[in-house]
């Protein structure tokens, strides 16, 4: 007898099965949305510290590999590694200050062995999660997927400005702005007067039309891809490991913080895409995998991994979760990690467009953020407690370095490189010490005051 039943097609449900013609546009959108920032840490290092140029193409691919593996194996867990949650890893922008310090004091073979220790703390962060969650309440991982927002919108306002001063005369330039002003519109447009799949290929819409004003404006450079080769393959231990006490601990402390971060990227892909929280069991899966991740990665050459906060905000404001798009996402990236002309074409696109097209992606993070933080009671104690740490952490990272040149290095490393980094630690350790009192309760004592005057 035939069978009738209706086949989950939904790009809006975790099990959905959409067509290829369906979940492709939505892949290609997420991917376009990491490949740069995947790519920009191994550029950034290897320009820092004076990598040749077999050792910067080595670093790219290596990013691009640990980013397909991770992003499937979040899909796809196996044996209780990773959340089953639609999430994009890649190699993450929170551990640069770290591994500069880290590669210029000791050398990059330090890095990747600092980051086998920082992959065993967050697996065992991930293991714990459970017991220790309950110190993270909503404010707390609000606060931190509200820092996170805020930390983003400086470099999407630099990529819109052209990317890097240092690399680019041109920088400032009116045609940045001009061209990563009508991707934001387009995007814009798309979002609020679009219907159907126009409305939720917003982003990869306006990247196409940035594109193509780039190309009339003649600022995409074809460089890249000429000179990239068509195949290769990741090199298994291209360093050999080293183990400074001072890196593996700053390591440690790095990816015990970033395990705290995962747990906010991942309550906003879930309230965002699904409006409910992680469960326990997402949370320690998913932040097990990250450590995992980032131990293969330092046998093959591949920078610390997290979650990709920019794909968190397409979650939140596309709501597809269908891990059937994660999943092909996964194998578009595995593809620039095998091909490397693929990941330069990737590259081109310039970062004024990049810009455009993802500040809204990271405004949409920060509102996540404060609907999580307004779960909890807005009660004196709690709006102290979330407003020192977002001052605190967006603080200290925007006054001049002279203001912290009598503090150690390895506090500056851990503590006033990211402002994620404070503002968690911040809230964290309020929450733990202050009396936990509700509206009621300081209404109370607000009554009794007034009583013994």
């Amino acid at each position: 007898m035939k069978n009738n039943t209706n086949k989950n097609t939904s790009l809006f449900s975790l099990d959905g099965n959409p067509s290829l013609k369906v979940a492709l546009p939505m892949s290609l959108q997420h991917l376009l949305a990491m490949v740069v920032g995947n790519v920009l840490p191994a550029l950034v290092l290897s320009g820092a510290i004076g990598l040749d140029a077999n050792q910067r193409i080595q670093l790219v691919q290596a990013s691009m590999f640990i980013a397909a593996i991770g992003t499937f194996l979040q899909s796809f867990p196996i044996l209780r590694i990773g959340s089953g949650l639609p999430v994009i890893i890649g190699v993450s922008f929170a551990y640069i200050p770290t591994i500069l310090a880290i590669g210029g004091e000791y050398g990059i073979g330090a890095i990747f062995g600092a980051q086998i220790f920082g992959g065993l703390t967050a697996f065992v962060v991930g293991i714990f999660i459970k017991k220790i969650r309950k110190y993270f309440p909503p404010m707390v991982a609000g606060t931190v997927v509200f820092t996170i927002g805020l930390s983003l919108y400086r470099v999407a306002v630099n990529y819109m400005a052209g990317g890097f001063q240092a690399t680019d005369p041109r920088y400032g330039g009116l045609v940045y702005w001009g061209i990563a002003v009508l991707t934001l519109i387009v995007v814009l447009l798309c979002n609020m007067f679009g219907k159907g799949y126009v409305k939720l290929a917003a982003i990869l819409i306006g990247i196409i039309v940035g594109y193509i004003a780039s190309l009339i404006a003649n600022i995409v450079s074809f460089e890249s891809i000429q000179t990239a080769s068509w195949f290769n393959l990741p090199k298994i231990m291209p360093y050999k490991f080293e183990f400074p006490p001072a890196a593996i601990a700053t390591m440690m402390v790095m990816f015990a913080v970033n395990a705290v971060q995962a747990v906010g990227d991942f309550s906003g892909t879930t309230v965002g895409g699904m409006d409910r929280e992680p469960t326990d069991e997402e949370l320690s899966n998913g932040i097990k995998a990250n450590g995992v991740l980032s131990i293969i990665g330092s046998f093959i050459g591949a920078l610390p991994t997290a979650t990709y906060s920019q794909n968190v905000g397409i979650v939140a404001m596309t709501k597809v979760v269908s891990l059937k798009v994660f999943r092909l996402t996964s194998l578009f990236i595995l593809a620039a990690g095998f091909v490397p002309k693929f990941g330069a074409f990737m590259t081109s696109i310039p970062q004024c467009v990049i810009g455009g097209a993802t500040i809204s992606v990271f405004a949409q993070i920060t509102m996540t953020g404060m609907k999580l933080i307004v779960q909890d009671e807005m009660s004196v104690r709690n709006t102290t407690i979330v407003g020192l740490g977002i001052a605190l952490g967006m603080g200290i990272t925007q006054i001049p370095p002279e203001g912290l040149q009598y503090l150690p290095e390895w506090f500056k490393m851990v503590f006033a490189s990211s402002p994620v980094v404070l503002a968690t630690v911040v809230v964290f350790i309020l929450n733990l010490i202050l009396p936990n009192k509700t509206l009621v309760e300081e209404e109370a004592e607000r009554k009794a005051i007034e009583n013994k005057q």
